[in-house]
């Protein structure tokens, strides 16, 4: 498992705020997330499947943020995908 910060437009490491590359357990797959603070928000799969977090993919600004950067979009463009069915939302802390 890797973890990193993730980084302002400035280079910056952003404290709370993470990427994490691991291997699927199952199928030995890479997948990443995005984790802020102690709450996994995004979930992307070596297919490109994305999964969100149900209740805190649109936590904050903050998280909005990141998130964004994560996934490389905007919330329209997010929000536009979760609509359409692209992205699935789930329970990724349970």
């Amino acid at each position: 498992m890797k973890v990193e910060n993730m980084r302002s437009s400035n280079g910056n490491k952003i404290a709370d705020q993470f990427v994490i590359t691991d291997h699927d357990r199952q199928t030995g797959n890479i997948v990443r997330y995005f984790q802020s603070y102690n709450s996994v928000i995004a979930e992307v799969r070596h297919d490109g499947e994305t999964l969100l977090d149900t209740y805190t993919w649109d936590y904050s600004v903050t998280t909005s943020k990141y998130r964004n950067q994560f996934l490389g979009e905007s919330k329209k463009e997010t929000q536009a995908k979760i609509d359409s069915g692209e992205y699935q939302l789930a329970d990724l802390n349970e």
